[in-house]
């Protein structure tokens, strides 16, 4: 008994020891983690563990404003109510996309986006659900925050045109970034986060986006955020405002003068080039296009066949018809070829082998001289010119006035004009040239083609006899006069007077304007008409005998350039009706009245008033 009770004691020592040898092991290599991690790696945890806690976020920079001449807003930022998720702290999206269905108005086609999108991309990047939202809808969301895992209600800015259509064309619009253009750039993939798409947002969009900034926060372990540090975070650098030469009062009653008709017009300073108001009609709503366009609102866009999507000013091109007369009457004077007072007999007609060339009046008017020519518009004179000139000298006066190359105002989709030749036609169409051609381009038809700009271009080249050129920003305005075209200034002389008898004397082709109606103040213009469709013989043995019988879209161009004053030019205009008839019946008087409204206002006057008004608010500050 008693070695059995030894033999159980030694039994129970062993075992007591080894437990408390292997108690003592855990307990040393427990204390050894404990002093590894609480004095060793104590700061690389205590970093993990603020990193949980604390989280920087990006804050998309304030979008550079866009403003007219004069500094008022024409693309501004204004405040937007909107709704984010973030899918990794909402754990089930699609239960939350639901409630918040529940709270504001989202359809069955809105929820899938969202669902889809968040899906698609990583769970920490929120996903934008809705913005714009109104107030109450917005106040409901964030009464209802605290049960809503990874929604975050917030207040960001969207882009704002307070002019609507008036600017539509010229300043584009903005549209969130392509998957292809974010790449892997943060700020670009930051819902809300918006990029030019056409126009001055296009071509300036780097110098508008300014820099992102970063946000410190704290948060719980749901991530929401408990609260803001800003004395430890990143404030973004606002993107550059931009200044365009436009007038914003010019430009939207330009917009107005022009409402209800497919047209163009732009209006510029000769002495400098600076472009004050470039308009297309029927324009559109950017902000339309800023939160994402309706598939309706964009379809009756595309489908309109008066085409308000497309900028008319830049990229319509068309046959620049009898406004170009007085260049080609020019280059007549400048070759020697006509003299002035050389007169030619305009029986309604002229024959060229077996093809009759008409002039616009078919009974003809009889015998005129060149100013009477380019007065009254006859075709059968510049027939004559156009055989004694021949296409090329015609070609280089032209071009010399701004016709044909693609003008550089600095935004894309500015598109180049024709002015046809012999070497034109050969490598356009392997064929040769015809003198037939030649007189159909003295009248601007047959293959050349002009866009509005080009033809203000050249208007103002005229009216000012220097070779300037289109500018739309006036960090591009040059400091010098540009260069003298180097033509005769007495030739130049007799084309202004011409000019200035189609509007001020009987029978120019736009005496019943009545000109400006500014007492002391004279313009100068010319009309012009491009052929669209000749009406056959058939349809006018069936009584279709003028163009307003005619469907619209094959109705005739009607076309007026412009300027004034006719003695000390400062301003000028051009503008384009398409479909509209006659120039005189159709774009003579919107031109006109944009012509006046320059007159009246002044706004180079209205420039030097504000500089002074600034200069004196200085002096007493």
């Amino acid at each position: 008994m008693r070695r059995d009770r030894q033999e159980y004691d030694l039994k129970f020592t062993r075992r007591a020891l080894l437990l408390s040898g292997a108690g003592l092991l855990a307990f040393g290599a427990l204390g050894a983690r404990l002093y590894t991690l609480q004095i060793l790696e104590s700061e690389r945890y205590r970093v993990l563990s603020d990193g949980n806690q604390f989280s920087f976020r990006l804050i998309p920079p304030p979008r550079g404003r866009v403003l007219d001449r004069f500094g008022e807003p024409v693309a501004d930022n204004r405040d937007s109510y909107r709704v984010m998720l973030t899918p990794e702290q909402a754990g089930d999206v699609s239960a939350a996309v639901r409630r918040l269905a529940g709270l504001m108005p989202l359809s069955e086609d809105q929820q899938r986006r969202i669902i889809d999108t968040a899906r698609r991309g990583p769970g920490f990047r929120p996903v934008l659900v809705a913005e714009d939202l109104d107030w109450e809808t917005f106040a409901a969301i964030n009464l209802h925050a605290p049960e809503l895992a990874g929604v975050s209600p917030d207040v960001a800015e969207v882009r704002d045109y307070p002019f609507g259509p008036a600017f539509s064309h010229v300043l584009g619009y903005v549209q969130p970034a392509s998957e292809e253009q974010a790449g892997n750039d943060r700020l670009l993939r930051h819902p809300g986060f918006r990029i030019g798409r056409a126009g001055v947002e296009l071509a300036r969009d780097e110098e508008l986006r300014g820099a992102a900034g970063s946000l410190k926060v704290e948060v719980n372990a749901f991530g929401r955020v408990i609260r803001e540090l800003p004395d430890q975070s990143i404030p973004p650098t606002p993107g550059d405002d931009i200044r365009l030469t436009l007038d914003a009062d010019i430009q939207r009653f330009a917009t107005e003068r022009m409402s209800g008709e497919s047209g163009a017009t732009v209006a510029m300073d000769v002495n400098t080039g600076e472009i004050l108001a470039l308009v297309s009609t029927p324009g559109f709503d950017p902000n339309l296009f800023v939160t994402g366009i309706s598939a309706a609102n964009f379809n009756a866009l595309q489908n309109n066949e008066r085409r308000p999507l497309f900028n008319k000013s830049i990229q319509g091109t068309y046959p620049p018809g009898s406004t170009i007369k007085m260049i080609v009457a020019l280059a007549a004077l400048e070759a020697g070829v006509m003299r002035p007072e050389e007169a030619v007999s305009c029986r309604g007609h002229i024959t060229l082998g077996d093809r009759q060339f008409h002039c616009w009046r078919r009974q003809g008017h009889g015998r005129v001289n060149m100013r009477d020519g380019v007065k009254t518009s006859c075709d059968v004179y510049f027939y004559e010119v156009a055989q004694r000139l021949g296409i090329g000298r015609i070609r280089d006066m032209l071009q010399r006035f701004g016709l044909g190359p693609a003008p550089d105002i600095g935004v894309a989709g500015v598109r180049a004009g024709i002015v046809p030749d012999e070497q034109w036609k050969r490598a356009r169409f392997g064929q040769g040239w015809s003198l037939g051609e030649t007189l159909i381009s003295a009248i601007g038809q047959g293959y050349m083609l002009a866009s509005p700009l080009h033809l203000a271009v050249m208007t103002a080249r005229f009216a000012s006899g220097r070779a300037v050129n289109p500018v739309l920003y006036r960090d591009r305005v040059p400091a010098e006069p540009a260069p003298m075209l180097g033509v005769n200034a007495a030739h130049l002389a007799r084309m202004h007077d011409a000019l200035e008898a189609v509007c001020h004397e009987p029978g120019g082709t736009s005496f019943a304007l009545g000109g400006l109606g500014i007492p002391g103040v004279r313009m100068a213009g010319k009309t012009g008409t491009s052929q669209v469709y000749s009406i056959t013989r058939q349809e006018r043995e069936q009584g279709v005998r003028t163009q307003d019988q005619l469907p619209w879209r094959l109705r005739d161009h009607g076309l007026f350039v412009c300027y004034a004053p006719s003695d000390a030019p400062k301003y000028c205009v051009a503008t384009i009706i398409e479909h509209g008839g006659g120039g005189s019946r159709a774009a003579a008087p919107p031109a006109r009245d944009i012509l006046r409204r320059l007159i009246e206002r002044d706004p180079s006057g209205r420039e030097g008033d504000l500089a002074r008004i600034g200069a004196q608010r200085s002096r007493e500050g």
